[in-house]
């Protein structure tokens, strides 16, 4: 079992329990897993042309039930849950079986895959499960690779007039647990290569891997914290990851798994607390160390430097302040510092050509031991060759079909989408 979570404060993936799925047997599928439906499809109901639609195109299709009416029996009884609105129900739906079901049918060219190896069971919940003691909000659900929860799902009404945040905020949340969680079903069919295995191995951490920053665990080769929980959970977030994040997402992730990280306080690892992480670091003023001879070492946030044209990182926005008090000297007009240095009337350190001089930054060198980039881009090569050589699929080619169905995305494909449903308004 598998479960996303947000925290109030922060967006983030938390699972509280392993994925505990059977192995395939040799038998063959029955016509469908739902043979005694008790309740017929009402053709006087105001929601009968999408029933008919998620009959036609998941239970007829896949063996999929597509359940959108809330059974009180099918969720956790500890949370107060509301169902999904029909109008939200239908735009996941139509969306999910384009931005997933349809990509792998265009890539092997056919249907029978996840009829063959997809869940049997989509449910939608309206609202998120919401934990006080815990302060998380569990936004998604998967249960053995059978059944596939997916909540908040009302949220989405908020991004209705605007498609480009709909498909993102879809593909970041919802997307990427259903790819997540297939890449697992496919895993316990067929092995996790051995390569992968010993990659990572003794960087794993089980118990405290939401305490760790993600450009952190970037940097020993991990494309999100949750990833560094185990060998199962790096090895499904990597396709998952690969399959849904953009290019200009993977390459900031590549761009924190060449840097070394530091935090100013090792010891707050083992607390609750938030913890910052730093890639660069400044002295002040220049000086390594103060008159006491304590070290002055102060680290930057990344989104604080500014590269210039030879590579020199400066303090974005930043100059060195004059050392003491700042006082003009009538002969030449100038102003200086207490040790000689020319200022501006501000305070400022000038350099010869009367420029502000900035406060330079410096990489924290990347002492773990680990080639973060090497090991990250390894462990995509070896997820794609695991793809065609055991499944016969283009990991590559399901990716560029994902990645172009997003950047086309728009107002008149999602009203294209909803009007395969033909729900009167």
């Amino acid at each position: 079992m598998k479960k996303y979570f947000k925290y109030l404060s922060a967006l983030a993936l938390v699972a509280m329990a392993a994925m505990s799925l059977t192995s395939c047997g040799e038998k063959a599928l029955d016509e469908t897993i739902f043979p005694d439906v008790a309740d017929e499809l009402d053709p006087n109901s105001y929601t009968y042309p999408f029933d008919k639609w998620l009959k036609e195109n998941y239970l007829d299709v896949y063996n999929l039930e597509f359940q959108y009416k809330l059974k009180d029996n099918e969720t956790n009884m500890n949370y107060n849950l509301q169902p999904a609105t029909l109008r939200n129900s239908i735009d996941l739906a139509v969306l999910s079986k384009y931005m997933w079901f349809d990509v792998y049918e265009e890539v092997t060219g056919s249907k029978e895959f996840l009829k063959m190896y997809g869940p049997r069971i989509i449910m939608l919940v309206g609202s998120p499960a919401i934990n006080p003691r815990s302060r998380t909000i569990e936004v998604g659900l998967a249960e053995g690779g059978i059944k596939v929860t997916l909540l908040n799902v009302n949220r989405l009404g908020n991004y209705v007039n605007n498609p480009a945040q709909l498909i993102n905020v879809l593909n970041d949340e919802y997307f990427h647990t259903m790819h997540h969680e297939f890449a697992h079903i496919l895993h316990q069919t067929k092995s996790i290569p051995t390569e992968f295995r010993i990659l990572s191995a003794g960087h794993y951490d089980g118990m405290n891997w939401e305490k760790k920053n993600t450009q952190m665990v970037r940097s020993l080769g991990f494309v999100t914290p949750y990833a560094s929980s185990a060998l199962r959970e790096d090895f499904a977030e990597t396709i998952a990851c690969y399959i849904t994040m953009s290019d200009a997402q993977w390459a900031a992730i590549k761009d924190d798994a060449a840097r070394g990280w530091a935090t100013p306080n090792e010891d707050a690892l083992s607390s609750d607390e938030w913890v910052p992480y730093y890639c660069y670091y400044y002295y002040p003023n220049n000086n390594p160390v103060n008159d006491a001879g304590e070290s002055t070492l102060t680290y930057v946030d990344q989104s604080r430097v500014d590269t210039l044209e030879d590579g020199t990182l400066i303090f974005k926005n930043r100059y060195q302040q004059g050392v003491g008090s700042v006082t003009l000297n009538p002969e030449d007009g100038k102003y200086y510092d207490s040790t000689g240095a020319e200022c501006d009337a501000q305070g400022y350190v000038l350099d010869k050509n009367g420029n502000r001089v900035p406060i330079y930054v410096y990489a924290v060198e990347d002492d773990d031991n680990v080639s973060g980039l090497d090991i990250l881009e390894t462990k995509i090569q070896l997820c794609k060759d695991w793809f065609r050589e055991e499944w016969g699929i283009d990991l590559e080619q399901l990716r560029n079909v994902v990645q172009a169905r997003i950047q086309s995305f728009d107002a008149a494909k999602l009203q294209e989408l909803r009007q395969q449903v033909n729900l009167a308004e």
